[in-house]
């Protein structure tokens, strides 16, 4: 038997956000109902190299879909040409073990990580939210803004990053596709806040740069930044009088943005309103009104990757793209 080999050329151009949110939205919803079997992802770390890798594998038995993803994590990396995150995907068949395919995961886990915030901007934003501040401009900055342009009317999106060139490469890659949103470089973070609606954060910090006195009633925050274990963005207390939804409480209390106050005992595990698959699939609330202040810690789920890689290899086959090996 042969196994499917994808590039990531090949996974970007099979891959949309539109496609993206609805694999993501019916992982969150599988998650919500249990119908899963996902471990919490294994971390391998590497101090000497200021990095690590992420072992994460997943189950859907009524899609009847398996896989494994190994991801790495090495901020420095930039330095030497490279990406700091890389991963690969094995999409596995549940009923022999055999690798269906293996396929580059980095430009997957870019999207799933953009789409997740999408759902849950989805279902817990404001539905007049059009006031859109991305706080940092990396990477993961492109998805985030592409699927919150599909999930909500953004008419204004403010951005405050710390290279500012890096915030006005940014503006030239999206302010003619988005030509009905207005882009507008901030000069602080808190200019950057602002009358807000949806704050998505995506910075490697390991103390709070956003504060509470610069979230107004009704936001909803994305945060996305925290991935590892003492890493938080948020000053802790937003999640005092915040509305918490999680991606999944093993991983969202080791390494997420409720990580740290969790450890100081600021807040306990009875002050998250709920997992984000529980909304989905409709079992727990989400936002109840406009004042509401919401924050959706995402860690990223292996479930993500499931089904975003099934997707691409549906779609691969279909459209006859990559190559076929025999590797067993």
């Amino acid at each position: 038997m042969k196994t499917l080999f994808l590039s990531s050329k090949q996974v970007k151009r099979l891959l949309t956000m539109k496609d993206t949110l609805k694999a993501v939205e019916t992982a969150f919803r599988h998650a919500g109902m249990g119908t899963v079997e996902m471990p919490c992802k294994v971390y391998l770390f590497f101090p000497k190299h200021n990095g690590d890798i992420r072992v994460m594998p997943s189950y859907i038995p009524p899609l009847n879909i398996s896989g494994v993803k190994v991801v790495n994590v090495h901020p420095d990396n930039p330095k030497k040409g490279m990406l700091s995150v890389m991963a690969t995907f094995i999409l596995i068949d549940p009923r022999t073990g055999f690798q269906q395919a293996i396929m580059d995961a980095t430009w997957i886990t870019m999207m799933r990580t953009g789409a997740a915030a999408g759902v849950a901007t989805k279902y817990l934003a404001r539905k007049n939210a059009n006031v859109l501040s991305l706080v940092g401009t990396g990477a993961q900055a492109n998805t985030q803004l592409e699927a919150m342009m599909i999930v909500r009317k953004i008419k204004k999106v403010k951005l405050f990053d710390a290279r500012k060139k890096r915030a006005e490469e940014f503006v030239g890659r999206y302010q003619k596709k988005y030509r009905a949103a207005q882009f507008r470089i901030a000069r602080s973070l808190e200019e950057c806040l602002a009358d807000a609606d949806i704050v998505c954060t995506m910075t490697p910090v390991r103390k709070p740069i956003v504060k509470a006195k610069w979230i107004k009633p009704g936001c909803h925050i994305n945060a996305i930044g925290a991935d590892a274990p003492g890493k938080e963005e948020l000053e802790p207390a937003i999640l005092k009088k915040a509305k918490i939804v999680i991606d999944d409480w093993a991983q969202a209390s080791h390494s997420g943005e409720i990580n740290v106050p969790l450890s100081k005992g600021i807040i306990k595990r009875r002050n998250i309103r709920a997992e984000i698959g529980k909304v989905v699939a409709g079992l727990k609330p989400g936002r109840t009104n406009d004042a509401d202040i919401t924050v959706f810690d995402s860690t990223g789920l292996g479930l993500q990757d499931l089904t975003t890689a099934h997707l691409v290899y549906k779609l691969a086959r279909k459209k006859k793209v990559g190559r076929w090996l025999e590797i067993i």
